[in-house]
């Protein structure tokens, strides 16, 4: 790409022009230069190769997020079983005089455990940064 230029003048549609425009100031290059560099790579043979490179890394990265998502949704429903198997151990079922009372005590308490949820999901902590990164799931 270096040595003699020859000067080519094309069209190109206004939508098109607008996208080459924008990209070439967000990477601070000429539009010259993303037109040079994109015709290069699409004229080249290994354009399929390189395709498939950035392809395979981004499949590799997508894969270590679902793996991770799916340790953090394992994480999130053996808590929650854990949390209702001991409350059902531990919470013996109340007389009908009791239940009244018992219900207008759990509303209250529903709603400030929401409030709680609501700040901890917007502020932190988070419980997945309390858990030991380190931990991996058995395979």
């Amino acid at each position: 790409m270096t040595g003699l230029r020859i000067k080519h003048t094309i069209r190109l549609p206004a939508d098109l022009s607008a996208q080459l425009a924008d990209y070439a100031a967000r990477k601070r290059a000429s539009q010259a230069l993303v037109v040079e560099t994109a015709l290069s790579s699409f004229l080249s043979g290994d354009s399929s190769e390189h395709l498939e490179a950035v392809l395979s890394r981004r499949l590799d990265r997508l894969s270590r997020q679902a793996d991770r998502l799916a340790w953090h949704v394992e994480l999130g429903n053996e808590t929650l079983a854990l949390f209702i198997r001991f409350w059902l151990i531990n919470n013996p079922p109340l007389p009908d005089t009791a239940l009244a009372a018992a219900q207008a005590m759990g509303k209250e308490r529903w709603e400030r455990f929401v409030d709680t949820l609501n700040r901890r999901m917007e502020f932190g902590p988070r419980l997945r940064n309390e858990i030991a990164d380190d931990v991996e799931p058995e395979s």
